[in-house]
C-alpha cells in the first residue's frame, strides 16, 4: 500500500432508519446486451432503469477485481483516489494487507491509472447499449467510481438522483451503469429506486448523513430492488431516486459504476443552475 499519500477517511458513518427501504421485489430485466431492443429503451425511457442479469463473464469481472485490488493494494503509486470507511479509522493501523481491502468505501477516476478498468467501462457492447439509452447519441464517460460495502461495515448511500451531483445543463441525459462485482443481494446493499420517478425531474438535496433527498420524503415508499449476480448491471437515469443500505451481512459487495453523457455536451464551470435546481438554499425548506 501506497503509505506516502495521506489517508482520507469518507465521513458518512450514521446507521439509516430501516423504513428508508422497504423493497417490493426484483426489477425488469433481459439476459444480455444483445437482447436490448426497441421494447427495453421504451421500459428505461418510462421507468428509468434497466436491468442485464448477465452483461459481463466472469473472466471480464475476475479482471476488473484484480485491477481493483491492484490500486487497493498500492500497486499503482499515482493513483491516490481512495478513501477508507469512517468506522475503520481506528482499527486501520492494525490491518494487513488482505484485510485492509475491507475498510475501503470508495475509489473513483480510476479508469486511466489500470487497463483492466477502462476496458469494461468502454466494452463495445456496453457503449452500444448506452448510446441506445441516450437517443442514439454518442457516449462520454465522464465519471467513473468504485463502490464498495465491506462486510457489516459498508455503510449506506442514502436516497438522491445522481445529476444532483454533476453541472450538466437541465435536460442532459445521464446513464448510470451499475456493475456488480460480487453477489449483491438486498441484505448485502444492492441498489434500490422508485421506478418512474425520474419523470418527477429535479429534487431538493439536503447535507445530511450524505447530499441526499429528505428522509421523510422516502419514508414509507416501497422501492423495487436490483439483486444482481457478478457480471450483472443496471442501467439507470440520472434523476431516478436510488438509494443503498448498510451491508448487514459477512460478504462483500463491490461495484463498479460509470455514468455516460452525450458526447456533444460539456459540463458547465459552475454549479449555480444544479443548486438552484437540486440544492435547499434559499428555498426556505427544512429537512
Amino acid at each position: 500500500m501506497n503509505t506516502a499519500t495521506p489517508i482520507q477517511f469518507d465521513p458518512g458513518s450514521d446507521m439509516h432508519a430501516p423504513e428508508l427501504y422497504q423493497p417490493v421485489g426484483a426489477g425488469f430485466g433481459v439476459e444480455h446486451l444483445d437482447d436490448i431492443g426497441p421494447a427495453e429503451i421504451a421500459h428505461f425511457n418510462e421507468q428509468g432503469y434497466l436491468i442485464v442479469r448477465q452483461a459481463f463473464s466472469a473472466a471480464e469481472v475476475n479482471d476488473a477485481l484484480q485491477g481493483l485490488l491492484h490500486l487497493i493494494m498500492g500497486g499503482n503509486p499515482e493513483f491516490t483516489c481512495i478513501s477508507f470507511e469512517a468506522k475503520a479509522q481506528e482499527i486501520l493501523p492494525q490491518l494487513g494487507p488482505e484485510a485492509r481491502q475491507d475498510a475501503v468505501r470508495k475509489l473513483m477516476f480510476f479508469v486511466e491509472f489500470d487497463p483492466r478498468l477502462k476496458a469494461i467501462s468502454h466494452h463495445p457492447k456496453l457503449l452500444r447499449a448506452v448510446s441506445a439509452l441516450l437517443g442514439d447519441r454518442a457516449p462520454q464517460l465522464f465519471q467513473d467510481m468504485a463502490l464498495i460495502k465491506p462486510p457489516r461495515l459498508g455503510r449506506e448511500k442514502p436516497w438522491h438522483q445522481d445529476n444532483a451531483y454533476f453541472n450538466y445543463p437541465h435536460g442532459t441525459p445521464v446513464v448510470g451503469v451499475w456493475i456488480a462485482l460480487d453477489e449483491a443481494t438486498i441484505e448485502n446493499g444492492c441498489m434500490q429506486f422508485l421506478p418512474g420517478q425520474h419523470k418527477t425531474g429535479p429534487r431538493i438535496h439536503f447535507q445530511r448523513r450524505d447530499w441526499q433527498i429528505c428522509d421523510t420524503e422516502i419514508m414509507g415508499q416501497r422501492s423495487v430492488a436490483a439483486p444482481l449476480q457478478p457480471g450483472g448491471l443496471l442501467f439507470f437515469s440520472g434523476l431516478l431516486p436510488h438509494g443503498t443500505p448498510h451491508n448487514s451481512s459477512g460478504s462483500r459487495r463491490r461495484a463498479l459504476q460509470y455514468h455516460y453523457a452525450p458526447a456533444d455536451v460539456a459540463q458547465r464551470p459552475d454549479s449555480e443552475e444544479r443548486l438552484r435546481l437540486f440544492g435547499s438554499e434559499g428555498k426556505n425548506v427544512s429537512c
